[in-house]
């Protein structure tokens, strides 16, 4: 069984471990995780469950799909995931952090912050050219393709959009849980700004750091 929850990232801050060490966390608040929909092999063609966060107004969401919200019995929720294999959940059921445990591993996914138009050195971590008077390549890219193919490959690293993609940061561990205030304290940095809407689920490798070690 996979567990997993929708969760708003508040911020960063640092906690005492039981050594004494000071560690950085991500805080995570899941307030209003609902689960929206059951999948079933018989009618969809696989197990998963759909859970739903955050509140959306309803002279805002389209009329499909406020149906779907109240064939569960919810508000129109404005964010949606599916988890496969969660276990028996009931729809319309609140989603708490105490699903998790402390030193549990987990992956989290959440699109990234944006960073605009960047070029190769912000981008892809090229190294610059020479800064000798009289040269103009102290910020190119350099060669960018063979010379007999005529035409530039695709997939060569470049200067572009960077950042504002969806990412998964894997193996994160939970530091401490807070049932109370429904507040998950995850070890490190998770992808996104400061309400960024993160998933939250089991890790997916075999073998944790513990295990590992």
């Amino acid at each position: 069984m996979s567990r997993g929850l929708l969760a708003r990232k508040v911020g960063m801050t640092q906690v005492f471990t039981e050594r004494g060490t000071v560690v950085a966390v991500t805080v995570l608040e899941a307030d209003t995780c609902r689960v929206v929909q059951r999948k079933t092999t018989g009618v969809d063609g696989y197990e998963a469950v759909q859970i739903g966060f955050g509140e959306r107004r309803p002279r805002r969401t389209p009329k499909a799909l406020a149906g779907h919200f109240k064939r569960a019995g919810l508000t129109p929720q404005r964010t949606l995931a599916e988890l496969r294999d969660a276990g028996d959940a009931k729809v319309g059921s609140q989603l708490r952090v105490d699903i998790f445990n402390a030193g549990q591993r987990i992956d989290v996914t959440a699109v990234s912050q944006g960073k605009g138009f960047s070029g190769t050195r912000k981008r892809h971590n090229f190294g610059r050219g020479p800064v000798t008077h009289g040269s103009h390549n102290i910020k190119q890219p350099g060669s960018i393709g063979s010379t007999d193919a005529a035409r530039v490959f695709r997939g060569v690293r470049m200067a572009g959009q960077l950042g504002a993609q969806q990412v998964t940061v894997r193996n994160l561990e939970v530091v401490r849980v807070d049932p109370e205030r429904n507040l998950l304290l995850v070890g490190g940095a998770v992808p996104g700004h400061r309400n960024t809407v993160v998933l939250v689920r089991d890790s997916d490798r075999s073998a944790t750091l513990g295990e590992s070690a």
